[in-house]
């Protein structure tokens, strides 16, 4: 009976989406600010909107009571719904979701356990980032039901991004035993599209460079016109740094090398928008020497058809790392630049701190910007401001910003805009998140003692 009446729900939901779609896209003109929304927790203290679709679904994941598991998470119009899982502790979502006909693509993990104990690519997304031992696969999650997804004959599997086709990408293990992998990974992984929906799994092509085709790699996101983003390079540990030596573009049956900004690992597109003119992600600057993670420093970089290369966007001041990690059509592009952990967004050449552009006195700082729709609704994880700063310990929400417009007053001046949070870019973030946030962000199992400014 609560599976029929959740079908129904969506459905409804799915419905109404259709109707107010089209009003959600039309204001495609600069915000004055935003109005800011807490989406909340599941019964535990942290969530984040890792991606928000176009019909204004923030999608993530949220910590179960205790902050030792997580499950993926849906935020529709002011409701919370739990995903749940596919038997295992721990369920995600965590690349950009751009279906708008209420599917949800992620990974999670099953009651099976890992022959060879693998931490797999899951582990560095989870809630304490400590391996369960739970093989861990993709999803597809439509009108209530969480569909597991195949591999190409491993055990473990990854769903990233969708499109409105039904279309899912990821990367998942195959029987072989890779000498590239660095333990406790075994199997090699190679990048795939799914679909449309649970449908058959097609692997997808890795960069040859010089007649040596890299063994792994893995697709991140997909468009609407079947224009794929991913990485390719070695097995490593299957969490990003050699795995991601070459950034890729998958179009019209080929496979481009989209460069890098001079490092030799983290190289990673996160995004595509529709029109495939514009990717974004991070990359590696030179000196990275080892491409491994005490080594990296990737700064966001944007892509475009029309340069054929990637651009350098920078960091928020003072800050020495930064990643894009969604982008609009518009060009709209929102990330995260730290140490710092301010949440961005880069648009007309320029990077702002997003704090800065909330109304005064929020209540959250916004540490990520993770997901861009083409209404400008942006989402991602903040952290409830006390005296001044973000402490150990303290609420880490999901949440939703939405651009408001103002007409013009007499006088030229936004007619009732609030005042914006001038005093923003000074709010600081206490360590114990920052090693939190460090161990998620760029796939990497950053414990404490790695965490080095």
């Amino acid at each position: 009976m609560k599976s029929r009446i959740r079908m129904c729900l969506t459905a409804i939901i799915v419905v109404f989406a259709a109707l107010v779609l089209p009003l959600r896209l039309a204001a495609q003109e600069q915000p004055d600010h935003y109005r800011l929304f807490n989406l909340g927790n599941l019964g535990g203290t942290a969530s984040e909107g890792n991606t928000i679709n176009n019909i204004g679904w923030a999608i993530g994941a949220a910590d179960q009571a205790g902050n030792t598991t997580e499950h993926a998470t849906v935020w529709i119009y002011g409701l919370r719904f739990d995903l749940g899982t596919l038997g295992g502790p721990n369920s995600d979502v965590q690349w950009p979701n751009k279906n708008d006909h209420g599917q949800i693509a992620g990974f999670s993990e099953t009651a099976a356990m890992d022959p060879f104990g693998e931490s797999w690519s899951c582990t560095a997304f989870t809630a304490t980032g400590v391996p369960t031992g739970h093989v861990c696969t993709g999803f597809v999650w439509q009108f209530g039901v969480m569909s597991q997804l195949p591999t190409l004959g491993g055990n473990n599997g990854f769903a990233s991004g969708e499109n409105n086709l039904g279309q899912i990408v990821g990367w998942a293990e195959t029987p072989v035993h890779d000498s590239t992998c660095v333990l406790p990974q075994v199997l090699q992984f190679l990048p795939v599209v799914y679909g449309p929906g649970v449908g058959p799994i097609t692997q997808l092509p890795t960069l040859t460079s010089d007649g040596v085709t890299d063994p792994d790699g893995a697709a991140t996101a997909i468009n609407d016109n079947g224009q794929i983003v991913g990485i390719s390079g070695t097995c490593d540990t299957s969490v990003g740094a050699f795995s991601a030596t070459h950034a890729l573009l998958w179009e019209n049956g080929k496979v481009i090398n989209l460069g890098n900004l001079g490092g030799k690992g983290w190289n990673t597109p996160m995004a595509i928008n529709h029109r495939g003119d514009t990717i974004v992600g991070f990359s590696d600057l030179a000196g990275d020497v080892t491409g491994g993670v005490l080594n990296a420093n990737f700064h966001a970089f944007v892509w475009t058809k029309e340069s054929g290369k990637m651009t350098d966007i920078g960091v928020l001041a003072g800050d020495s790392l930064s990643e894009a990690l969604d982008v609009n059509d518009q060009g709209q592009v929102v990330g995260v630049s730290f140490p710092s952990f301010h949440a961005f967004i880069y648009e007309n050449g320029k990077m702002t701190d997003l704090n800065t552009l909330m109304p005064k006195n929020s209540p959250l700082l916004l540490i990520e910007a993770t997901g861009i729709n083409e209404s400008g609704e942006i989402t991602g994880e903040g952290c409830i401001i006390v005296d001044g700063g973000c402490p150990v310990g303290n609420n880490i929400p999901a949440y939703l910003a939405v651009p408001t417009f103002f007409g013009s007053g007499g006088d030229g001046s936004s007619a009732f805009a609030e005042p914006t949070n001038s005093e923003a870019a000074n709010i600081t973030v206490s360590e114990g998140i920052r090693q939190q946030m460090m161990r998620k962000l760029a796939f990497g199992h950053f414990g404490p003692e790695q965490v080095k400014p």
